[in-house]
């Protein structure tokens, strides 16, 4: 037996107890170990003595209060029979039941799991419950995963030779040394795994030369990690084809140095972590680049090129048998391949590459099973199905299920035209973008709950990861305080991210538990009012991005009410009475409810006046709140920083509010050539400016700018309040009879070709 006695903490508690808590469980298991420390952990937090002990010590031990933990399910039959308890109900992979003993020499809560996994969830739920107060509170309990898996999209900047989709930013460049640090992936994975997320993806244009040795190719395999000591700019293209220019190799920095052989065993020792905590590991990839093995060999991204075809293949193959625990990969038709007809077509393409890869080290590995994730961007379903039929493992597709812009409307409806194609079969996952949030902290259950309730079944949905393709989810580089380590945005989001995993996993989850967890994070706030303001800043974004829709990342960013520049730059009080809300949100354009209400007519929906009226109620309530919880109490740096982000946010909504009721009475002005019209236009569009005034001004007291993104380019926050202010001159010059009838015809993204 193995004793572990926890220092007094709070008296509370462990005045309670007579005794220390005992925990059974087998430690060999590694994901039982990890749930094992999180209650240590939670114990210690709350003043509490607690004594481990080996499985086998179920039949003879008692105490106080009795924590044991059974993974698998002749292990949970067995732990079920000798405390005479009710069995696991559930085969079903992830699941745990939670029972319940109490006798007179003390309280046993039982973890039964149906496999490691489960049981380690099921402990996590212990520890929380120590960590919050409750546990002896528990009650019997069966949980399976509503969504079997549940992943994160990481655009993973490897190295100047080969870099992500989002390298030319200054989040991707800071963030090089961490993806090779393995604190930084201990820290990532296990927060991870607390928010029962279970799938990582890995995303990068051309990760080979970084992570193997092929030996057909043998001076493709990189040593040490660069980066560029180049200043990266907004003129990169949109596809990445031009993310390692020339330039920036002539002045590089070693931030790490180490042969490929030690970067095959930090992978392989970030998969192993990685698989501890219940979570596969995918490689996705854009096609066609070769950064890092350009003109190596003669290999060239023309994808008509058979030394190319040869050398992917044996990459692939290559990252089969290297990584034993890799689970799959992910696969694009694009950004760089071209529509080529016959031998040489995208799918062809890819078939020959990444498909006769796998087969080749199935013949070696006969027993590895190795999922591939065909994206449907930039290719068709029935070619996808015509030159993947005979692919030899598990098969999936992938859709941008709310194109950019997770945070928008709860029921998107691109993904219509994809369900009558798919079955349990053929299943597909969803690629749940997040390119609206790169700064500020988002908490809504409500929101969370209709998303995931809208959601394919498992008959069609094979699991879901999100994520930006605009920043990088690593260390955050925005605060102008950072901690030290800097934050991950796991750990800064924390509340997000335990929203979403969480709700994945059981979407019946009430709303005590969130208040649990912030009375828990914030001991110094007042719950209630706490968790009201999070949610109403947390609504401000989904409504203006609905109503301002621009459906790829490039097109809109809320934060900064902004495009790349090579799109639109700044959107003007012009381009919002000219723009159309989201497909399927029903709400009007600007330019339909004038029509409407000049024909004296009623349109069903929500008009622009009342989706302003919503942004500025939200802002109102945030405004209203934040005075209550910053008293005159010492707050935590994480509180400060928390309250000034949902601040900023009803600033922001505030600031938006004006500006559509400015366009909405400019579209007026624009018919009746009234001066009134156009002064109450003005009015609003100067009450515009000083909202986003306080916004930038609260922005900027917690983070830098300018700062660079490589989707929507630079973003300077003051810089743009002259933008800002050229709203009312516009407005003052505006010609009468100058605006269309109806919103102009735009190009969207096509999500989907049969």
């Amino acid at each position: 037996m193995r004793r572990l006695l926890l220092p007094f903490l709070l008296a509370p508690v462990a005045a309670a107890q007579q005794a220390p808590w005992k925990l059974i469980y087998d430690a060999s298991i590694p994901q039982l170990r990890f749930a094992a420390s999180e209650i240590r952990s939670a114990c210690v937090s709350r003043g509490c003595s607690l004594s481990e002990e080996p499985l086998r010590a179920v039949t003879g031990a008692s105490g106080e209060l009795r924590i044991v933990i059974a993974a698998g399910l002749e292990s949970s039959r067995q732990v079920a029979s000798t405390l005479g308890i009710r069995p696991l109900e559930t085969q079903t992979p992830q699941s745990y039941a939670i029972r319940r003993s109490q006798r007179p020499d003390g309280l046993t809560l039982a973890i039964l799991g149906a496999d490691n996994v489960g049981a380690m969830y099921g402990g996590l739920d212990l520890a929380e419950a120590i960590r919050f107060g409750t546990i002896r509170e528990t009650q019997d309990s069966t949980h399976s995963p509503k969504i079997s898996r549940r992943g994160i999209k990481f655009n993973i900047p490897l190295d100047l030779r080969t870099p992500s989709y989002s390298d030319n930013s200054h989040q991707a460049q800071n963030n090089i040394p961490e993806v090779w640090s393995f604190d930084f992936w201990r820290e990532f994975l296990d927060d991870m795994a607390r928010h029962r997320f279970n799938v990582l993806t890995l995303w990068n244009l051309h990760p080979f030369p970084s992570l193997v040795k092929v030996p057909e190719f043998p001076e493709v395999a990189l040593d040490d990690v660069w980066r560029t000591r180049v200043p990266m700019d907004d003129t990169y293209s949109h596809s990445g084809n031009d993310m390692v220019r020339p330039e920036l190799l002539r002045e590089v920095e070693v931030v790490r140095k180490m042969s490929i052989e030690e970067k095959i065993q930090f992978w392989r020792d970030v998969m192993q972590y990685a698989h501890d905590r219940g979570i596969e590991v995918y490689w996705f990839t854009w096609n066609l680049f070769t950064f890092g093995a350009e003109g190596k060999h003669g290999i060239t991204t023309d994808q008509t090129n058979p030394v190319t075809i040869a050398y992917l293949r044996a990459s692939v193959r290559e990252m089969v048998l290297t990584y034993p625990l890799l689970a799959g990969f992910g696969i694009t038709a694009g950004e760089n391949l071209r529509d080529l007809k016959g031998e040489f077509s995208k799918e062809k393409f890819l078939w020959k590459t990444y498909g006769l890869g796998v087969v080749d080290a199935s013949k070696i590995q006969p027993w590895r099973e190795i999922r591939m994730i065909h994206r449907y961007h930039q290719t068709s379903h029935d070619e996808i199905l015509r030159e993947w039929k005979d692919y030899p493992g598990p098969f999936d597709l992938s859709f941008k299920y709310s194109i950019a812009h997770m945070y928008s409307i709860p029921n998107p409806p691109f993904l219509a035209p994809v369900l009558p194609n798919l079955s349990p079969k053929l299943r597909t996952w969803l690629t749940v973008r997040d390119d609206d949030y790169y700064s500020f902290r988002w908490g809504d259950p409500d929101y969370a709950r209709a998303y995931l309730a809208n959601l394919p079944g498992p008959d069609k949905l094979a699991g879901y990861y999100m994520g930006p393709d605009g920043t990088i989810w690593g260390r955050a580089f925005l605060s102008k305080n950072p901690d030290t380590p800097r934050q991950t945005i796991l750990r800064k989001r924390w509340y997000g991210f335990m929203i979403w995993g969480r709700l994945s996993y059981d979407p019946s989850l009430p709303d005590t538990l969130f208040k649990r967890a912030l009375a828990h994070r914030f001991p110094e706030l007042e719950t209630d009012t706490l968790f009201a303001a999070w949610k109403a800043a947390s609504k401000i974004f989904p409504k203006i991005t609905s109503f301002h829709w621009g459906d790829i990342d490039l097109r809109w960013f809320p934060e900064a009410c902004l495009s790349h520049p090579r799109y639109r730059g700044f959107y003007t009080v012009r381009d919002f009475i000219e723009s159309r809300p989201m497909p399927g949100s029903g709400l009007i354009s600007i330019l339909e409810w004038r029509k409407a209400k000049l024909a004296g007519t009623t349109l069903s929906g929500e008009g622009p006046l009342e989706v302003a009226d919503a942004l500025a109620g939200y802002a109102a309530q945030v405004l209203r709140l934040a005075p209550r919880l910053r008293t005159s109490r010492v707050l935590s740096k994480e509180a400060r920083e928390t309250l000034g982000d949902l601040v900023a946010m009803a600033h922001l909504g505030n600031y938006y509010a004006e500006k559509i009721r400015g366009a909405a009475q400019l579209a007026l002005f624009d018919k009746s050539a009234q001066p009134a019209d156009r002064e109450a236009a003005i009015q609003h569009l100067r009450a515009a400016l000083d909202h986003w005034k306080r916004y930038a001004g609260a922005y900027t007291m917690q983070y830098e700018q300018p700062r660079l993104y490589n989707r929507v380019g630079w973003v300077d926050l003051h810089g743009l309040t002259r933008k800002v202010e050229e709203d009312i001159s516009i407005a003052r010059l505006w010609i009468p009879g100058s605006a269309p009838d109806a919103p102009p015809g735009r190009r969207d993204d096509v999500p989907f070709r049969k």
